[in-house]
């Protein structure tokens, strides 16, 4: 079993408490009954977490939506489980969703995992966009350090020499200098 799935299961099987709902949810193969329970109205959250990732690891688009929805939620581990879903879903929308989520400066506070979900799709948008959200927390007394430190970590990962002059800007702050020395170390030389 997916160590994803695994750790989900056990978290909403306490939050459904262990329901007959839950267990069915759980067991059943029928992707078109896991994608009516995203839009049937009165569904308590954990249903349709259950459904959307489980839709999302079978690469059945219909979870889309609902995903990127639990990608911008409060409670990070249903943060954790979206962008896990959402890398394996293989939409072509989620690299553009991820990067508005992590560039929205209102929801910086929830920017982690999108952060992460970018790195780990390599795809043309993740640069630009932990470039912006880098930039932004290189302001004085920025509470979001988790944020920044997993900007220059996936900088150095995706290893874009255009991540250079930001990572130089990080080396000034004592939380991000060690990290932003490796990234900059894992960014090719230029000719």
């Amino acid at each position: 079993m997916d160590e994803e799935l695994r750790s989900l299961t056990e978290r909403l099987r306490q939050e459904s408490g262990a329901s007959p709902a839950f267990e069915r949810l759980v067991a059943t193969d029928d992707l078109d009954a896991l994608a009516g329970l995203l839009t049937e109205p009165g569904q308590p959250l954990w249903t349709r977490e259950l459904a959307a990732f489980r839709l999302g690891l079978a690469r059945d688009r219909r979870a889309f939506e609902a995903l990127v929805l639990l990608l911008n939620h409060r409670d990070p581990p249903r943060c954790a489980s979206a962008a896990h879903a959402l890398a394996r879903l293989g939409d072509p929308r989620t690299a553009r969703a991820a990067a508005a989520l992590a560039t929205n400066e209102l929801r910086v506070a929830y920017a982690l995992h999108p952060v992460r979900l970018l790195v780990e799709l390599r795809a043309p948008e993740a640069v630009p966009a932990l470039i912006t959200t880098l930039q932004r927390r290189l302001r004085p007394h920025d509470p979001y350090r988790r944020v920044a430190l997993a900007c220059v970590d996936g900088l150095g990962t995706l290893g874009d020499a255009r991540a250079r002059p930001v990572l130089n800007e990080a080396l000034a702050h004592p939380a991000l200098a060690e990290a932003a020395v490796r990234a900059l170390g894992r960014i090719p030389k230029q000719r």
